[in-house]
């Protein structure tokens, strides 16, 4: 049976957060928010949504802020953590489904796989995250369709026993490449991808993907 606790990182979201937090503790009653460094009402709309809210006093980056709210789960009797975004890209709705391919045994670690069609979203995006996941594929041996889905359910042992350093965007490369190479089973499923049209993104396509592309290559020969 999975009992799950939720990491969400968040970076002035104040507009989204509390829906996220609310559809979240649906299927996740505990929900932890790492504010990170807002300067908007991102942590008061997350704890009246719910949730507990650690805050860091300055941005830091995604990767810190994953790391912080780890830090705090990893402690907690949970079986997996749950990622999700705090921008309301993923539909809270669709964690029963992560959570039923964990219960049917299919693997330590899921992701959720948004669906990627070139006329609906900025051709940036499109084309920075097939090319990141063609390459993640290659370093793991296995296919990955959106490696920088931030949508993922893991097994909690399995966390523990790995480090992660990154502070920025690429922790979601630098946690599949670490959690496969210390033998935890990927699998995929696949959720509803939210329109991107009139979205803004804080995610610098080609400057944050180069970035990326060259810290999987050192979590994947240099580092453990």
């Amino acid at each position: 049976m999975v009992t799950a606790c939720a990491v969400i990182a968040a970076f002035n979201e104040a507009p989204h957060i509390a829906a996220v937090v609310a559809g979240t503790r649906r299927w996740v009653p505990d929900v932890i928010v790492v504010d990170d460094g807002s300067t908007d009402d991102t942590a008061a709309r997350a704890r009246e949504a719910g949730a507990t809210v650690l805050q860091h006093a300055h941005n830091m980056g995604k990767g810190r802020a994953i790391r912080t709210g780890l830090s705090h789960v990893l402690a907690l009797p949970c079986s997996h953590v749950l990622f999700i975004d705090g921008d309301l890209q993923h539909d809270p709705g669709e964690i029963p489904a992560l959570i039923a391919a964990i219960e049917r045994g299919a693997g330590d670690f899921v992701i959720g796989e948004r669906e990627f069609v070139r006329e609906t979203m900025p051709r940036s995006r499109y084309y920075t995250n097939i090319i990141g996941s063609r390459l993640l594929s290659g370093f793991i041996g296995a296919d990955v369709m959106d490696s920088q889905s931030g949508f993922r359910l893991v097994r909690s042992d399995c966390l523990r026993r790995i480090t992660l350093t990154a502070t920025g965007y690429e922790i979601e490369t630098e946690m599949l490449i670490k959690l496969v190479r210390a033998g935890a089973h990927l699998d995929r499923v696949s959720i509803r991808r939210l329109d991107y049209v009139g979205a803004h993104s804080k995610i610098r396509p080609f400057r944050d993907t180069s970035r990326t592309c060259l810290l999987a290559v050192k979590y994947r020969y240099l580092t453990r």
